[in-house]
């Protein structure tokens, strides 16, 4: 009996996450620290129960972060980056389309072998901790906005609590004056009413689009493009959002795909909206063919 709760247990986590600590930049013999670590991190996001849902094992949302160590002292000080990227699942289908591809450049953190991780909901106690299950929240916030308008609020104001209790940590990144595209800035765009056409085109692009395209190509394609045109409207009022860019840093291969062949679309007015909007992938909608 004790075997079957166990592996209900294993696969009822919302989470399939690989991390990874690349530690090549560290001119260092011991490398065991950051193989503990690699293997801490895995342990914690996927074994945690991060919400209240059930996932049966082909929902659980694949995710990667790589963690990119650049510097590392006797004092158990880390410098690092932040790759993250998450996936979702298309209906009647073996894809997998990308909705996040982050990188975050203001990763510092402290860690002693063998400290056991674990977030405390109502206290700023590790920067690792709180950027690490902070970036949880955005992959689940993110990926329940997909299959519902505004479904992943709940998890937004999970991760935003964060921000607020870390605001006076010193720890880079959390703070609005912290520069560009920080984690305040990212919770800020997803919550706010003024990047509302963000969470919509999330939904319709997914949810009326690529997950009709098996059964209606043409229909699912006029759904994606006007989701598209919906981020037009958001850029006029937002030019270049934080936002605007976590999506076409995962969209862009994709939207080319999804409109250089099959049924056709209104694609002369669709790549003015493209190339208005995401000028840094100019070479993608250059191979998009009226």
């Amino acid at each position: 009996m004790l075997v079957l709760i166990n592996c209900f247990f294993a696969f009822s986590q919302e989470l399939n996450c690989n991390i990874i600590v690349n530690s090549d930049q560290i001119e260092q013999t011991n490398q065991q620290v950051f193989k503990t670590l690699e293997r801490a991190l895995n342990d914690y996001v996927n074994k945690t129960r991060w919400t209240n849902r059930e996932y049966t094992v082909n929902e659980r949302i694949n995710c990667n972060m790589l963690i990119t160590v650049t510097s590392f002292d006797n004092n158990n000080r880390f410098d690092a980056t932040l790759q993250i990227q998450s996936n979702r699942p298309v209906f009647n289908s073996t894809y997998e389309t990308p909705v996040f591809n982050y990188q975050d450049k203001q990763f510092s953190f402290n860690y002693l072998e063998f400290e056991p991780l674990f977030y405390n909901s109502n206290t700023f106690e590790s920067n690792l901790v709180s950027v690490i299950t902070y970036y949880i929240y955005i992959i689940l916030g993110i990926d329940a906005d997909t299959f519902a308008l505004n479904g992943g609020t709940d998890y937004f104001n999970q991760a935003r609590s964060i921000v607020n209790l870390a605001q006076g940590s010193g720890y880079l990144g959390w703070r609005q004056i912290d520069g560009n595209r920080t984690r305040w800035e990212l919770i800020d765009n997803l919550l706010s009413n003024t990047f509302s056409e963000y969470r919509q085109a999330m939904y319709e692009y997914h949810r009326l689009g690529l997950d009709l395209m098996a059964e209606d190509t043409q229909d699912a394609k006029e759904n994606i493009s006007k989701s598209i045109k919906l981020l037009g409207k958001l850029n006029n009022k937002r030019p270049n959002s934080f936002v605007l860019q976590t999506f076409f840093d995962a969209k862009a291969d994709e939207i080319k795909s999804i409109f250089s062949d099959g049924p056709k679309v209104d694609i002369r007015s669709l790549k003015s909206i493209l190339e208005k909007i995401a000028p840094l992938h100019a070479s993608n909608w250059s191979d998009i063919k009226y």
